[in-house]
């Protein structure tokens, strides 16, 4: 016995129901629990849907779909850390290596400017007002999007959240190193200028990348990653 249509979308009802969130990985259990209770009905045909769906849904143990979740989630975030060490590594390669040495020349000198720790200061706290606005609205777009039950995929969301995640705990670490350490950049020797340049100046085109680069090629590296992408979000 095949499933129906509406019984196929009672199985995404109940993946939602049970805390799986992602389209793509609802897709991946409801096809699971489909073949399963299929399996089910051969041997023992007087069961119910509901009952053949309980029975199927007990194989996944006394965690549910969580360790499935665990396992989507980790095998994303290593997709995610490819996808940020390719953007990264375009930085490195003309034309973008010439901004970036415009970049560390810009900060080495900024630091020889006296007293260039408090305009450091309040340039990190504006950036961090600014991300929290930015992290308040992407919070808000992804509640609104759960509340009318939209396909919300893995990597999208991943790209919201790491947005968000490195930018925040990022600034608000550099500003607090900036203000307990009392380090006075314009008296730094050369070697340390060079050091403290090259790092903000690598952290900076992380930021970049996170913030701004991976967003704008979201659509792109999604229908990459999910073949049904587009015609889903066309449905």
């Amino acid at each position: 016995m095949k499933l129906t249509t509406n019984q196929i979308d009672e199985l995404f009802k109940f993946t939602r129901k049970h805390y799986v969130y992602h389209y793509d990985v609802q897709s991946e259990l409801v096809d699971h629990l489909a073949n399963d209770i299929e399996s089910t009905w051969k041997e023992t045909p007087n069961l119910s849907f509901e009952q053949a769906r309980d029975k199927s849904f007990k194989k996944f143990g006394i965690f549910g779909f969580m360790d499935v979740i665990e396992a989507k989630q980790k095998a994303m975030n290593k997709r995610y850390r490819k996808i940020l060490w390719r953007f990264f590594k375009e930085w490195f390669t003309l034309p973008k290596v010439v901004t970036t040495i415009a970049v560390f020349l810009s900060i080495f000198f900024f630091l020889k400017i006296p007293f260039s720790e408090y305009i450091l200061l309040g340039t990190l706290f504006i950036f961090v007002v600014f991300d929290l606005i930015n992290q308040f609205r992407n919070r808000k777009n992804q509640k609104q999007k759960k509340q009318k039950k939209e396909k919300i995929f893995l990597l999208e969301s991943m790209i919201g959240e790491t947005k968000g995640g490195f930018t925040g705990i990022t600034l608000i670490n550099a500003f607090n190193f900036v203000n307990l350490s009392h380090v006075n950049f314009s008296a730094l020797e050369i070697h340390w200028s060079i050091i403290v340049s090259l790092t903000a100046t690598l952290l900076g085109v992380l930021f970049y990348v996170i913030n701004y680069i991976i967003p704008q090629r979201a659509e792109e590296l999604l229908e990459e990653t999910y073949p049904e992408y587009k015609l889903v979000n066309n449905l």
